[in-house]
């Protein structure tokens, strides 16, 4: 990037704070797994109890020696700290413990730059990155005042640090920028699906539910799928077929985290608004988690912020075959809608009845009735063969046709209105009684 780095490995030693407010508390063992999915070799592993941050190290001085000891005896390249870091507090304790020192934030932002694989998923990556980056620019100029002088070396006038904020400031404008165009690109595909009448199911879900598993068994895809936090960042499309509804595209999804970075939801703001969008979404919690309850509320704040909380939402309790006395099944609420499904996307126990509870949250909308229409009203009547509403059609002998409908309550709505007819006006004059 634009300033230099310790060079060093990946032995890392991570500290755990215990006994901070319980809305910043982390989880150590979600620590742990983010560590080895971003490719360290944890050391050791330091849990420090404290209850008001330091301004200077966020931990005690004392906690400081002994990290520095433990750097010393594991030889470690990189301290990470399962908490969010200012970036003076960074650039102290990498003064003190003579090696890299990241955040939670930082972590995440790796693993994300690993996992990047399009170049809209690189890009925003990218944009994150560089958003967290730039209040951390200081760190790799302490050894420098200004840029040199001289012939052929005379500067702007600028330090160089500046000259790295004003380089800095344009990427993320360019970066922007084609983002922007991206999420132009992505709307006109969303309307292009609208018009063609298909409905949108997205995944979503804690990291590591199981999204990734699902979507490949639902659609018979080899999306990336792997036992770890993070294997799926880009957004895949794929188009799957449903009982009664036809034509439906599935939406794997980049999973969501505790204290996801808010640069990163906001980096991620295209590919996240195809859950946004969706006429249904698909909330993958993983059955077998003792964390699941925690994970779910995670998520619906996730979602909150997005703007996709208040949509049709069939959860999927997945990884059934890891649970004792417990089968597939599909839970209905009291009005007898499917409002959850336990099944096993790794055997595939279960998808059958996901399906049906699918087809069945979809279908929620549909109109299905007989209506008798008078021979003038041939347009009409083409118009419902257009868009594949007519299940059949009989003719009377005075010439009204008399067609069995099946169809989005909107869609019937839309085409009545082209023709100048209030629904509630046709449905009473022309429904078969």
């Amino acid at each position: 990037m634009f300033f230099e780095r310790h060079e060093g490995g990946e032995r890392a030693i991570l500290v755990h704070l215990e006994g901070m407010d319980e809305r910043t508390r982390e989880d150590p063992q979600e620590f742990i797994e983010l560590a080895n999915s971003a490719g360290a070799e944890i050391v050791a592993f330091l849990t420090i109890n404290r209850h008001q941050p330091s301004p200077r190290f966020l931990i005690g001085s004392g906690k400081v020696e002994e990290l520095q000891a433990l750097v010393g005896e594991h030889q470690g390249d990189l301290v990470i700290f399962n908490h969010v870091l200012t970036p003076s507090q960074e650039r102290n304790l990498e003064g003190e413990l003579k090696c890299r020192v990241i955040d939670r934030t930082g972590l995440i932002l790796d693993i994300f730059a690993q996992r990047a694989r399009t170049h809209e998923g690189k890009l925003q990556v990218e944009l994150a990155q560089l958003d967290h980056l730039s209040t951390r620019l200081v760190r790799g100029w302490t050894h420098l005042e200004r840029q040199k002088g001289g012939i052929g070396l005379r500067g702007p006038g600028e330090t160089q640090l500046e000259t790295d904020r004003r380089l800095l400031r344009e990427r993320i404008k360019q970066i922007t920028r084609r983002l922007e165009k991206v999420r132009s690109q992505r709307e006109q595909a969303r309307r292009a699906r609208k018009r063609a009448e298909i409905p949108v199911v997205s995944l979503v879900g804690y990291t590591n539910a199981g999204k990734s598993t699902l979507f490949n068994t639902l659609t018979t895809s080899e999306v990336y799928a792997a036992d770890q936090l993070f294997a799926t960042l880009d957004p895949t499309l794929r188009r799957i077929e449903l009982d009664d509804i036809g034509p439906t595209i599935l939406a794997d999804t980049v999973g969501f985290i505790r204290h996801l970075p808010h640069k990163l939801v906001e980096a991620f703001r295209a590919t996240l608004e195809e859950s946004a969008q969706a006429d249904l979404l698909l909330h993958v919690v993983d059955a077998a988690d003792p964390e699941r309850t925690s994970h779910v509320e995670q998520v619906m704040k996730v979602l909150g912020e997005i703007g996709a909380a208040t949509l049709p939402m069939l959860e999927v309790y997945n990884k059934v075959d890891l649970l004792e006395s417990v089968e597939p099944h599909i839970q209905r609420n009291e009005e007898g809608l499917a409002v959850r499904v336990w099944v096993s996307a790794q055997s595939g126990e279960g998808l059958d009845l996901l399906a049906e509870a699918m087809a069945e949250r979809l279908s929620v909308d549909v109109i299905q009735e007989s209506f008798v229409l008078e021979p003038e009203q041939a347009r009409l009547r083409a118009q419902f063969y257009e868009i594949g509403a007519v299940v059949s059609e009989s003719i009377a002998d005075d010439g009204r046709q008399q067609l069995d409908l099946r169809l989005q309550r909107s869609d019937l709505n839309r085409l009545l209105k082209r023709e100048g007819w209030q629904m509630d006006a046709f449905i009473e004059q022309h429904a078969l009684q």
